[in-house]
């Protein structure tokens, strides 16, 4: 399919690597969330000594771009949108909430009856928000990206009548207060991996992002307390 370089430091857990014909050449991740900016140019740098290729070889670069951390999403598509414009490369941006729901369907095809589901990852936002979507075993959008508090009634209509896996930083603040025979909770650490098919077929659709106009998709707006 292609040579692609995956750059995931949307949420704490920055990951990035590198594919080739669906399969993973090179990895690195970083767990330290303040840290992701310092990481992610030598990582990458790191990623191409690994292997027998150079930056200029990809056929693409493939982002994280959001929802997610407000600093991570920035270093992010900052760091893929340099890189693009120096290689002259196309640029794929897609959501961290549909890569995450990617995650969860890879460890559900290995546990259960994948087409019982749905998948829902929720990403903590603070206090009783999360940044949530849904989506079918397809990686179709059921429920597009939003902010939502939380609370016993959250997602009752789509529960009556599927089961849903919920996952991500905000599945436990879910978990404690979601009675519902219907939910199921997994904690599924997503990573650049997951990018992968998802990237693949954003190239084989010709669904490349606009290098000038991309920005990170927040869902919110940032909250600067300065100019409160």
């Amino acid at each position: 399919m292609a040579l692609l370089l995956h750059i995931d430091t949307a949420t704490e857990h920055a990951s990035i690597c590198l594919s080739n014909n669906s399969q993973v050449i090179s990895y690195a991740e970083n767990i330290d969330p303040k840290n992701h900016g310092a990481f992610l140019q030598p990582a990458v740098q790191q990623l191409f000594q690994n292997c027998n290729y150079e930056l200029s070889d990809i056929d693409a670069i493939c982002v994280a771009n959001g929802p997610g951390s407000y600093t991570g999403l920035r270093v992010g598509l900052a760091s893929a949108k340099g890189l693009c414009y120096a290689l002259n490369k196309p640029l794929v941006a897609l959501s961290t909430l549909q890569i995450m729901a990617a995650a969860a369907l890879s460890h559900l095809l290995k546990t259960e009856q994948a087409t019982d589901y749905l998948l829902c990852p929720l990403i903590d936002a603070r206090r009783l928000e999360v940044f949530t979507a849904i989506y079918d075993v397809q990686l179709n959008t059921i429920v597009r990206p939003t902010a939502k508090i939380l609370s016993e009634t959250s997602f009752q209509e789509e529960l009556n009548s599927n089961k849903i896996l919920f996952t991500g930083s905000g599945h436990h603040k879910l978990k404690t207060m979601l009675q519902h025979a219907n939910a199921f909770f997994y904690n599924v650490q997503h990573n650049a991996t997951n990018m992968i098919s998802l990237a693949e077929e954003n190239i084989t659709t010709n669904h490349f992002a606009n290098l000038a106009y991309t920005e990170p998709f927040y869902i919110k707006e940032f909250f600067d307390p300065k100019k409160a």
